[in-house]
């Protein structure tokens, strides 16, 4: 059904290389620390797997979603954390800001990207979850600035991404217009604060924070406005965000392999009754029934990820996100 391009299959052969050496030596350590794995990001920027998918215009490669795909089942199989990363060097945010965004938005967020940053996409919040219509984050209007004010809650990178596509109703003369987005970056944009961090049950060299709004003030054209406009905009934004669905199931994808393969290792290894237990046929039909979802979910994965236009489409990335 799918014959990955010489290019492709290059890609995801220096992926593994990497992922199997360097990343695989470090991943009980960022778990065991709960620290940020700066190494890995250094790593992953030197080897053109951060910023993959950017147009060529604005320094990126010009990868396709699959490009990006094949590197993070890479990277998870070995360091979960690390695939995650990849996913938000990549999709989510970034793909928004390139899809949607101005010249001059463009070319504030990729050297970041660039150099390494995994941008962060502030949706959730404690009270009303990714619930558009319950959203209390606020952007008023005034003058050639909007002023954010608002909680958001459990965003990964909080305290580390440096770039942040933030989620907020839009006010102007004291009527809600719909939901825009509004890029901003930690240390250069007054009034973003990072709150406490969550503790988390896996994925753990990754934060996930509360980010603070007090005041905050975004220049107008910094704010992003999808195509539908305003009134659409919760939605034309979540398309964007389709794609880091795909990443997402991905990066499950390839934390499910890496079990699989080491289980199939130790399977020849054990020995029981006299002979490895891989000879018992129990135990065999566990495996073929693992292959078989394995394959079933990388499959439905790589086909949204080569569906529509700028993102995948919505329901097959929903599909391969579930499965």
């Amino acid at each position: 059904m799918f014959d990955l391009t010489p290019e492709q299959k290059q890609i995801r052969g220096l992926a593994r290389e990497l992922a199997q050496s360097d990343i695989r030596a470090r991943a009980a350590e960022v778990d065991r620390s709960e620290e940020y794995p700066h190494d890995n990001v250094k790593l992953l920027t030197g080897a053109g797997f951060m910023g993959m998918c950017i147009p060529q215009e604005y320094g990126g490669q010009g990868a396709s979603y699959l490009d990006a795909v094949l590197v993070v089942e890479e990277m998870a199989k070995a360091c979960g954390v690390t695939g995650r990363i990849v996913v938000e060097g990549n999709m989510g945010a970034i793909g928004a800001i390139c899809a949607y965004g101005s010249k001059k938005q463009i070319e504030r967020i990729v050297p970041l990207v660039l150099a390494g940053d995994k941008p962060a996409i502030c949706i959730t919040e404690p009270g009303s979850g990714s619930a558009a219509t319950d959203m209390t984050t606020v952007a008023v209007k005034k003058g050639d600035k909007y002023i954010l004010n608002g909680v958001k809650h459990w965003i990964t990178g909080g305290g580390v991404s440096k770039a942040h596509l933030i989620f907020a109703q839009v006010e102007e003369s004291g009527e809600r217009l719909g939901i825009g987005g509004f890029i901003a970056v930690r240390g250069e944009d007054a009034g973003l604060r990072i709150g406490r961090r969550e503790p988390a049950m896996g994925l753990r060299g990754i934060p996930e924070t509360e980010v603070i709004f007090e005041d905050l003030e975004i220049p107008a054209d910094m704010a992003l406005i999808p195509p539908e406009g305003l009134r659409r905009g919760f939605a034309g934004l979540m398309n964007a965000y389709n794609g880091q669905r795909v990443g997402a199931g991905t990066v499950a994808l390839g934390v499910a392999v890496g079990a699989y393969d080491a289980a199939r290792e130790y399977l020849k290894l054990r020995q029981q009754f006299g002979r490895p237990i891989a000879e018992f046929q129990g135990l065999q039909w566990m495996v073929a029934d693992m292959d078989v979802a394995l394959e079933a979910a990388r499959l439905m994965l790589w086909r949204a990820a080569l569906s529509g236009a700028d993102f995948p489409d919505p329901l097959q990335a929903a599909r391969a996100k579930l499965m």
